[in-house]
C-alpha cells in the first residue's frame, strides 16, 4: 500500500527488473478502482487481524527492526492471495500476494472472453506500455527510465512498430 501515492500520481515499483526500484505513473483512470481495491484489502486485513493473523513477510530484516510493521496496513499487498498459507521461511501463517500464475491465468481468460485469437501474456503489457509512450511522442530515455532498462538498446526494441524508420525518427518535413 505504501508504494501508491495518489497525491503525486505515482507508483513505486519495488525490486523490478534488475532488482531495482523505480517510479512510474499512476493513471487517473485507475485512481477510483484502486481506491476501491484498497478499501477491500483494508476490510480483509482487519478480518485477518481479528483472527490472529494479518502479518506479511517483510524483506531485509525489517520485521526484526520494526516489531509490529508486518501487521501495519501500509505493508499489505494491493492484490493479496485469496487464502492464508504457511510462510516457508518462518512457519507463520500469513497472507501472501496473489500468485503470478493466477494473474497469468486471469489474463489468458480475459483474452479468450474478449475473442482475441492470439497468444498473450502479462509481459505483453510491458511492450504495449512502451510502444504507446513512444507513439505519443515521449522520448526514448523517458521510456527507458519508466521500464527500468539499463541499456537503451533494450528500449529501442519497441521502436520497430512505430513505422518511423530504422532509428524511430520521423522527418520534420513529414510532420
Amino acid at each position: 500500500m505504501k508504494d501508491i501515492d495518489f497525491a503525486r500520481n505515482e507508483i513505486t515499483v519495488r525490486d523490478g527488473k534488475g532488482e531495482q526500484d523505480r517510479l512510474t505513473m499512476l493513471p487517473r483512470a485507475l485512481k477510483d478502482p484502486l481506491a476501491r481495491q484498497i478499501a477491500a484489502v483494508r476490510r480483509l486485513h482487519e478480518e485477518d487481524l481479528k483472527r490472529g493473523h494479518g502479518a506479511v513477510y517483510l524483506p531485509y530484516a525489517l520485521e526484526r527492526k520494526y516489531k509490529n510493521a508486518a501487521k501495519d496496513f501500509i505493508w499489505q499487498y494491493l492484490f493479496p492471495s485469496d487464502k492464508l498459507s504457511v510462510d516457508p521461511r518462518s512457519g507463520k501463517i500469513r497472507r501472501h500476494h496473489a500468485s503470478e500464475q493466477s494473474v497469468q491465468r486471469a489474463v489468458k481468460t480475459a483474452l479468450r472472453k474478449a475473442g482475441v485469437r492470439k497468444n498473450g501474456a502479462c509481459h505483453a503489457f510491458r511492450h504495449s506500455f512502451a510502444t504507446h509512450l513512444l507513439k505519443d511522442g515521449y522520448d526514448i530515455r523517458t521510456v527507458q527510465e519508466l521500464l527500468g532498462d539499463k541499456d537503451i538498446r533494450t528500449t529501442m526494441i519497441h521502436t520497430h512498430v512505430l513505422n518511423k524508420g530504422g532509428r524511430g525518427v520521423r522527418s520534420p518535413l513529414d510532420a
